[in-house]
Order: C-alpha cells, then sequence, then structure tokens
C-alpha cells in the first residue's frame, strides 16, 4: 500500500465448446507473467493485448480439447489513482496520510484487477483469497472462511459466492471500525467508516437494515447472501456501488451526522441506501443480459428506492418529490442528441456515458407509468416471478415485459416498446371542441421542430375533482374524450377544469388550448390541484415556453399563481423555472431583466420570510429542506435585504462556529451571500471561506464550501478557485462540485480556462468525471456564434466518452439562444411584467 502495487494469480474453469485455438477473454492495465499461462497442460504460443478493446488473446499451437479445462496465469498491476479498476484512496489516520485499496468495476473495469471475461452474461462462483498487512480490515463479498497469520502479512480466504457478474466482485483493504445490525431473517448488515466516525454510520445501518427486510418481501424472495456490508470510501467517483455484498459508497451518500448533516442529506443518504440494496435483487440476483439493458438496473433501482424510502419515511413526500426526476428526464429527452433507453452499446468505451438522466430517471419514471397503469399489486406479483424465474441468470427487457404479459393479460411488450426502443416523448395536444376534448400527440421537441415519433400513451384524466378519474390508451396519434357533467360549469366564471397526466404518472407533456389553460390556472389558484398537478402543470408550460410552442408572458402569469405556495417540492420546481428564466432574460432583455427578477423576488418572498433564517422547533423536515432552497434561490436573485442578513450571519459564524445563528441547513445560503460582494479587492469573506473548507472535518461542510467558491462575478477570484481543481485541495471526485457553482457572468472567464487547461483536464481526469466539465460550462452559453466556436475547439478533441454530453450541451446553447430570441421579439412583454409587478 505504500510503493502502490499489486500481484496476483488467478485460475479460470472454462469449457470449451467447439473446435479452437484461441481463448480470448479481458486484461488491461496488467503485465502477465507469460511464463506462468497454461491452459489444462498447455502453454500459448501466441500471447497478444489489444489495449483499446482491453482484451488478451491466447493463441496455442494446436485446437484445445473440448470440456472443461483450466487456465491458469500470475500478473501484477498499480493501485491507479483513477477511481476505476484496483485503485488508491487516500485517508488521514494519526495525522499521517495513509492509502487504502478499493475497487471499482462497473462497467468494464475488473479486467484492470484480474484476467477475466468481463462482461454482464459470463456468470461465475468467485473464491477470492488476499494476502494484506496484518494489522488491516480486508473486505470482499463473502464472509471470511479462514485468516492465517504469518508476521506482518495475514492469508485471508473468502468462501465462494453464488453466480454473479464480474463487475459486481469487490475489495476493500484499509483501517475500518463499523457498526452492526441483523434483519429478521439473521443476515449480519455492517456499515464501516474510517476510524472514528463509526457514529456516522448508524442512519444508514437502520435503513439498510429495513431495506432488506423490505424487499425480501416485495421481490418474495430472501436475501441471497450471508452477509451485507456497506463501506464509506474517501475517492470514489460514482455516489456508490452495488458490488454484490459488500457495497461502496461516497462518504457523502453513507455518512450522516445529527449534529452537522442537513436534512437534505438525511433525505439522499436514505435514497442511496435504498437504491444499492435493491440492486441486490435487481441487478445482482438477476442481471441484464448486456449494457443495452442497463435501464434495467438502474431504472427499477430507482423507482424502488422511492418505494422503500416512502414506506419508512412517510412524512417526507417522496412520491411528490420523485418528479424532480422525471422532469430532469423529460428535459434530457426532448434533445435531438438524446438516446433510447435502449442503447445500443458497440464498444466497451460507450457503456459509461449512458448512466445518465435516461437510464436512471426516464427509466423509472416509465417504470413508474406502468406501475399506475397495471395496478400496484399486479406489477409486484410479477416482479416476484421475475425475479424467481430469473434467479442466478441474466434478462434482457424484453424478458421482464413477457413475465408482466403473462401475469396480467396486458399488452405489455406493445406499449412499453414504444417507450423503451425509441427516443424522445409526446406532447399531448388538448383541444375543446363542443361536448368532447380532442387529443393529439406529437413528439416534444425543445429546439420547437417536431419528431415523427409515434407512442402507446396511458392517458389519465381528472376534471372538476380527483375521484371521477378516466384512463385510456392513446394509441392512435388523434382521439377524443367525452366531457362530462362532473367537470363543472364551462359558463365564464364556473368551476370547470380539466387536467390530463393526473399526478404526472405519464411521461409525456400536455398543451391545452385557451379555454383549457385558463381553466387550469383557475383551478391552481383556488387551490384545486394536488402537489404533483401543480408541479407538472408549470413545467410542461415552461418547457413548451423554451420550445416556443407558449408565449414567455404566459409562463409568468403562470409562476405568478404560484406566489402563496408553501410546499417543498413545488417550490423546488418553481426553484428551477426561476433560475432558469433570471438567466435567459439577462442575455434576451438586458432592460427587462432588473424587473423580471423583481417578479420572481417577488413569487419566492412571502413563503420565505414565513420560514425565516432560524428553524422553528417541531417543524417538518421538508420546511427544514425548504428553507435553505429559498434563501439561496433570493441570494442569487440578488435581494439585497437576504443578501446582508446571510453576511451577518455568517460573521458572527467565524467568530463562534458554534453558534445557533447558522445550522448546517442555512449555511450555504449564507456561504453564497457572502460571495456576492467577494472581489480581488475585498477578498475577506472569500479568504474565511477557505479557511472553513480547509479547517473543517466535516465532508458535508467542506464540499457546501466548495460549490460556492467559483459563484462570484470577480474574474480573478473564479479563475483562482477553479484552479484549486489541480492542487491537493480538492479531490478529482470534487471537482464537478466547484464547477457547478460557475455563475452565466463568469461564463467567458470558465470557457477560456477550460480551452487552456483542456489537456491537463483530460489528462488527470478519467471516465465520467470529464464529461462535468463540459457539461457544467458549455450549457451556461446562449448564443449560435458560440456555440459554433465550442463545437469548433472540440472538433479535433473528443473522445468516445464524452461525445454525447457534448453533442447534448450544444444543442441546448442553440436551444436558449432561439429561446431567448423568442423573447427579444416577444410583443407586449415589458406590459405584463409592469402589471404582474403592480398587482397587490
Amino acid at each position: 500500500l505504500v510503493a502502490c502495487t499489486f500481484s496476483g494469480s488467478v485460475a479460470i474453469s472454462v469449457a470449451v465448446s467447439a473446435p479452437t485455438r484461441f481463448l480470448v477473454l479481458n486484461a488491461l492495465d496488467l503485465s502477465v507473467n507469460r511464463t506462468s499461462i497454461r491452459f489444462q497442460a498447455l502453454e500459448p504460443t501466441e500471447v497478444v493485448f489489444f489495449k483499446d478493446d482491453g482484451v488478451l488473446v491466447l493463441g496455442f499451437a494446436k485446437q484445445l480439447p473440448l470440456g472443461e479445462g483450466l487456465l491458469k496465469m500470475d500478473f501484477n498491476g498499480i493501485l491507479n489513482d483513477q477511481m476505476r479498476g484496483f485503485y488508491r484512496s487516500k485517508y488521514q489516520y494519526k495525522g499521517k496520510e495513509r492509502n487504502m485499496a478499493v475497487t471499482q468495476f462497473e462497467s468494464v473495469d475488473a479486467r484492470r484487477c484480474f484476467p477475466c471475461w468481463d462482461e454482464p452474461a459470463f456468470k461465475a462462483k468467485f473464491k477470492l483469497t488476499l494476502e494484506v498487512p496484518s494489522e488491516l480490515v480486508a473486505l470482499s463479498n463473502m464472509p471470511v472462511g479462514n485468516a492465517t497469520f504469518a508476521g506482518p502479512i495475514k492469508t485471508v480466504r473468502y468462501l465462494e459466492s453464488p453466480p454473479m457478474s464480474t463487475y459486481l466482485v469487490a475489495i476493500v483493504v484499509g483501517l475500518f471500525e463499523y457498526v452492526e445490525g441483523m434483519t429478521t431473517k439473521g443476515t449480519r448488515v455492517r456499515v464501516y467508516t474510517q476510524i472514528g466516525k463509526s457514529n456516522q454510520g448508524k442512519f444508514a445501518l437502520d435503513v439498510g437494515v429495513k431495506s432488506l427486510n423490505l424487499y425480501k418481501d416485495y421481490f418474495d424472495t430472501p436475501f441471497p447472501l450471508p452477509k451485507l456490508d456497506m463501506v464509506a470510501i474517501p475517492d470514489f467517483a460514482a455516489g456508490a456501488m452495488e458490488n454484490y455484498g459488500l457495497v461502496t459508497y461516497r462518504e457523502v451518500a453513507l455518512l450522516f451526522d445529527d449534529k452537522s448533516s442537513s436534512a437534505s442529506s438525511r433525505q439522499s443518504v436514505a435514497i442511496t441506501v435504498a437504491h444499492e440494496l435493491a440492486h441486490q435483487w435487481f441487478g445482482n440476483l438477476v442481471t441484464m443480459e448486456w449494457w443495452t439493458h442497463l435501464w434495467l438496473n438502474e431504472g427499477f433501482a430507482t423507482w424502488v428506492s422511492h418505494l422503500a424510502v416512502d414506506s419508512f419515511f412517510p412524512q417526507w413526500n417522496i412520491w411528490t418529490q420523485f418528479l424532480d426526476s422525471t422532469t430532469t428526464a423529460l428535459r434530457l429527452d426532448s434533445l435531438e442528441a438524446s438516446h433510447p433507453i435502449e442503447v445500443e452499446i458497440h464498444h466497451a468505451s460507450e457503456v459509461d456515458q449512458i448512466f445518465d438522466a435516461i437510464s436512471y430517471d426516464k427509466g423509472a419514471s416509465v417504470i413508474r407509468m406502468l406501475q399506475s397503469y397495471l395496478g400496484a399489486e399486479r406489477f409486484q406479483k410479477a416482479m416476484a416471478s421475475y425475479m424467481k424465474k430469473y434467479a442466478f441468470s441474466n434478462a434482457k427487457t424484453e424478458d421482464l415485459w413477457a413475465v408482466l404479459e403473462k401475469e396480467t393479460g396486458e399488452p405489455v411488450k406493445d406499449l412499453m416498446t414504444t417507450w423503451t426502443k425509441q427516443k424522445g416523448y409526446p406532447v399531448i395536444n388538448a383541444k375543446i371542441k363542443g361536448d368532447d376534448i380532442e387529443i393529439e400527440q406529437a413528439q416534444f421537441l425543445l429546439d420547437g421542430s417536431s419528431g415523427s415519433g409515434m407512442w402507446i400513451v396511458p392517458i389519465t384524466s381528472g376534471c372538476g375533482a380527483y375521484d371521477t378519474q378516466k384512463k385510456f390508451l392513446l394509441k392512435l396519434k388523434r382521439d377524443k374524450m367525452v366531457i362530462g357533467s362532473q367537470c363543472g360549469d364551462r359558463k365564464k366564471g364556473g368551476n370547470f377544469w380539466t387536467k390530463l397526466n393526473i399526478n404526472g404518472t405519464g411521461f409525456y407533456r400536455v398543451k391545452y388550448d385557451d379555454e383549457l389553460a385558463a381553466a387550469l390556472q383557475n383551478a391552481l389558484e383556488t387551490k384545486k390541484l394536488s402537489l404533483m398537478d401543480k408541479i407538472g402543470t408549470v413545467d410542461d408550460l415552461y418547457a413548451l415556453s423554451i420550445a416556443r410552442q407558449q408565449t414567455f408572458a404566459s409562463l409568468l402569469r403562470l409562476l405568478y399563481g404560484y406566489r402563496g405556495e408553501a410546499d417543498y417540492s413545488v417550490l423546488s420546481h418553481i426553484n428551477t423555472v426561476t433560475t432558469s428564466i433570471a438567466k435567459v432574460s439577462a442575455d434576451a432583455t438586458p432592460a427587462l431583466a432588473g424587473d423580471i427578477k423583481q417578479l420572481l423576488i417577488k413569487i419566492l418572498l412571502s413563503p420565505a420570510e414565513k420560514l425565516g433564517w432560524d428553524p422553528k422547533k417541531g417543524e417538518s423536515h421538508l420546511d427544514v429542506m425548504l428553507r435553505p432552497l429559498l434563501l439561496t434561490a433570493l441570494v442569487q436573485l440578488g435581494h439585497g435585504k437576504t443578501i446582508n442578513e446571510g453576511v451577518r450571519r455568517f460573521n458572527i459564524f467565524t467568530r463562534d462556529r458554534g453558534t445557533s445563528l447558522l445550522p448546517p441547513d442555512t449555511r450555504k445560503a449564507a456561504y453564497l451571500a457572502v460571495m456576492q460582494n467577494v472581489s480581488s479587492s475585498n477578498r475577506s469573506g472569500y479568504d474565511a471561506l477557505r479557511k472553513i473548507y480547509k479547517e473543517s472535518a466535516e465532508g458535508e461542510e467542506r464540499l457546501q464550501v466548495l460549490g460556492i467558491l467559483s459563484s462570484c462575478r470577480d474574474k480573478g477570484i473564479v479563475l483562482e478557485s477553479l484552479n484549486l481543481i489541480f492542487t491537493n485541495e480538492v479531490r478529482n471526485q470534487d471537482a464537478y462540485i466547484l464547477l457547478r457553482g460557475i455563475q452565466p457572468e463568469a461564463r467567458e472567464i470558465s470557457w477560456n480556462w477550460l480551452k487552456e487547461n483542456w489537456e491537463l483536464i483530460s489528462k488527470t481526469f478519467a471516465g465520467s468525471l470529464i464529461t462535468d466539465f463540459v457539461e457544467t460550462i458549455v450549457p451556461l452559453f446562449t448564443s449560435n456564434e458560440k456555440a459554433a466556436e465550442i463545437s469548433k475547439f472540440f472538433a479535433t478533441r473528443t473522445k468516445p466518452g464524452f461525445e454525447r454530453t457534448l453533442k447534448q450541451s450544444l444543442e441546448n446553447v442553440r436551444i436558449s439562444a432561439r429561446w431567448a430570441e423568442g423573447i427579444r421579439s416577444e410583443p407586449g412583454l415589458a406590459q405584463t411584467v409592469r402589471e404582474l409587478l403592480a398587482k397587490p
């Protein structure tokens, strides 16, 4: 662990089923000892590495004997610092820096640790033995069978695993302590942390035990392993990884401290743990056949983790918050550069970039849509059958549809194929004609063009009230629904309204004609709509406005109807929309931008003033999360009073870290307030924040500071912050947090910085980490000229790993440019803004 090297030997039982002279397997960045390679007693005459493909080819002088044989070889490698394969992570122990050894194999990096058949369909039983320093904890997927000690080295032999894919094998070696619990069926669950932090593992342990209990019942299948360990790793590229029986996490995704963690952190730990443990069944026990079906793993785990957390913490209203996932996916999937849920993967280098909002969030959203269409009970029964049918083997998307169809008798395959095999989704145009509502579907694209997609759409509608819902499948381009008398009185001033896509269970948008839209706005203002429908209504109009299918003024008028809103999830969506409006209006109508900001402040101010800065005794989890959301939003919109109060509280906090004036939940808002006034000639606030970052022992606290260090208009400070990415002060895994703080005002300086440092960035950051640089900086622009310049820069510099991200980011720039142009030329906009500002 000091020299950061490892060596090993592997024996693989191989069945030769047809005549061949070759064995083709995976190995990468390993040096294999050629003289050690044997298949049975045969030595290969050729040993060839294909580095770009991560493939090792062994050629033998004559054909291999048919039947089972043993392939053996010795190898050694380096514990890299790329957070993939077998790598080192740094941690402090008794004031000294030490290395731990950790694996991260998904998607195609087991081959960096040992030669293997590194594809999900090649399931095998694994029997691991590790030789490690005696004083360290060494963990793997299975419990220890026995351990022997020889002075400073111990040999640890683990029990044989059930059949599993290579990407789920795991090894962790370092100094840890743990807390322990037990499921109702006697499975031992542990959370391992760095020495001194095990207390912070208790919340995750509790959620972990509850999750295993719940999933065992949901899937009607016991947890397949004798133990489950969860480990917090200081350097970790993803959020967490569901390795079978040994789940690894970033520290902030697993650790929770009652005194220093925020409410949103408690929630994200619960969701992450429930997600990873769902994979122990859906993904690990039943594994996708190939990466094309990755969405089965991720979409399902995302959906069912919400089901679990909703059962443990009903007061969190997690299904309403789930719409965050749906709207994120709807946004990405309305780009020309989106991709189908089932995406063709032809090369190992392409896998990383599909771990995106389509696989996770659209995947989870279409599962919610299907479950809502079939009904919870029928859906669960079918999932349990699927689990039993494919346990310890592999399945593809069609296999899941076949089981669901057999169990329910519904046309699941035809319905769902339209959602998984083509990209995009429809907008449903709804128009009143006599006593009918005519509906028509068309593919929705944010650039205003029309795609040719057609879907089978589960339409739900409610009118006048929620107890009279209708549902039917729209299979054609057009259809119609009858308006019943229960929908209310359509005469002027009547109580008539109708809403399609009740509670956002469908993955589509709705565009209403003027009469239906006015009735819906009236239903919103008279508090008739559910929380989920309040979110869907604003999100649809926001997207339609960007696509220039509805006016910007109509969006502002609708937003104004939310000014008395008090719910966290609804305001979280309103905040997304207001942030975007503030950004685009600064470019589109600089003269009006100030007034538009005042209008947005007017919408958010009253709930913010009600909550204030100080927590109240006994308030709800959602209010605790809403306070920082609103305060941060007001600071970003330049609300003087909120900024001054944030600065005042921060100054007290720098003198007394224990002050009750700035608990963990509101710190980010105060930090952001301080950054509003920072400049190269007035940097005391910036230096104070850097000091907190350096001195804080808490992961979450450090990341909150890191997230605002670049949120500044001053070019010198922005550059100083961005350059921290190349120092030891910022772990590579956290660079994206610093990048996300960049404000539109600093986009030019950030883009120049990216160009100047691109060589260094592409050397330092591997895999998914490099895409963060593109997707945080590029979309800050809103002009076609800039899109062309950026496109030209990357023309000679793309890699397969971020090609798709670059395309999507550039498309977003062009969409923003087109939206801004529409706003610029919209008649009567200034008058609408003035009217809304003047309203009492």
